[in-house]
């Protein structure tokens, strides 16, 4: 079987804990999800589980640093291979420190990926106003666009899928659904379930080789401290997951993998348990990731087919 479209799935805040009732992931409906897994959740426990269909990995997001790992240097590190958390001594969040910008830009997976001949694509949908800041260089920039993945989206030039897109379906909210662009931004889209925010994804990665979509409401929930909006998170999730396998090759690799610990444990915040890492496809079997910083790495080596 001949390699097919590669995704990035991006989920901020998601780590591997033990079964417990703090963990949100022990009370969630993942159909989808434990179908890949053989009927497993993904929790610490099955870390390095390997199905016919996907394999589990526990990524390292501590890198031998002190303090709870954050955002901003976990990104930088995961997009890139890079130790980003070592370059700024620390671990750094919520947003990409200034310092380590100019590494992420140059030397994030996307940017990389089209380097070398590859057909690249960023899935998120981000407001034309606060794309037009970046673009015209404006001072002060709304928060959202310091995070990772539009950094490294706008170095590629791909940070150009806006409410036209989203309302064709060629687009994706960050928060998988457009709730909050109907109700906050007052935007004309329609109103779709995860499952066809999932098939609207699909329909972009198969038209390139490789794909980046980041979502980062596990995270924003992780934050509350509480199970129940943790649990319909995770399940969303789930549902979009599965929209999105419905309607994609046989032949299509999605990686999931996620910067930090968060969601797990609803006693805190971030932790420093491993991030949640997966592999979807044909290439599950052969996957070795043990810290977020082989996430690209390994990505690149399956576009190039080595």
């Amino acid at each position: 079987m001949m390699r097919g479209p590669v995704l990035l799935l991006f989920l901020d805040g998601v780590g591997l804990a033990s079964e417990d009732e703090h963990n949100p992931f022990a009370h969630a409906r993942l159909p989808v999800l434990r179908s890949l897994l053989g009927g497993a959740p993904p929790l610490a426990e099955h870390a390095g589980l390997q199905t016919s269909h996907a394999s589990l990995h526990a990524l390292d997001a501590v890198l031998g640093m002190a303090g709870l790992p954050q955002s901003g240097t976990g990104q930088a590190a995961l997009f890139t291979g890079v130790d980003a958390i070592a370059l700024h001594g620390r671990h750094f969040g919520p947003w990409v420190p200034t310092a380590l910008r100019p590494m992420l830009a140059e030397q994030n997976l996307l940017v990389r990926s089209q380097a070398e001949g590859r057909d690249v694509a960023f899935a998120n949908a981000y407001p034309e106003e606060a794309v037009a800041m970046l673009r015209d260089g404006a001072r002060r920039l709304p928060s959202f666009l310091r995070a990772g993945p539009p950094i490294a989206a706008h170095a590629a030039g791909l940070l150009t899928l806006h409410t036209r897109e989203l309302a064709q379906g060629a687009a994706v909210a960050s928060e998988i659904t457009n709730t909050g662009w109907r109700e906050k931004l007052q935007r004309d889209v329609p109103d779709i379930t995860p499952a066809q925010a999932g098939h609207n994804l699909a329909g972009i990665v198969r038209a390139h080789d490789l794909t980046m979509f980041a979502h980062y409401q596990t995270d924003t929930v992780g934050h509350t401290r509480e199970l129940g909006p943790a649990i319909a998170a995770l399940e969303k999730v789930d549902a979009f997951i599965g929209g999105l396998l419905d309607a994609l090759p046989e032949n299509a690799i999605v990686v999931i993998a996620s910067d930090h610990g968060n969601i797990e444990d609803v006693r805190m915040q971030h932790t420093r348990n491993p991030a949640l890492g997966m592999v979807i496809g044909p290439v599950a079997g052969r996957a070795e990731l043990g810290a977020i910083t082989d996430v690209a790495p390994f990505i690149q080596r399956v576009l190039r087919g080595t």
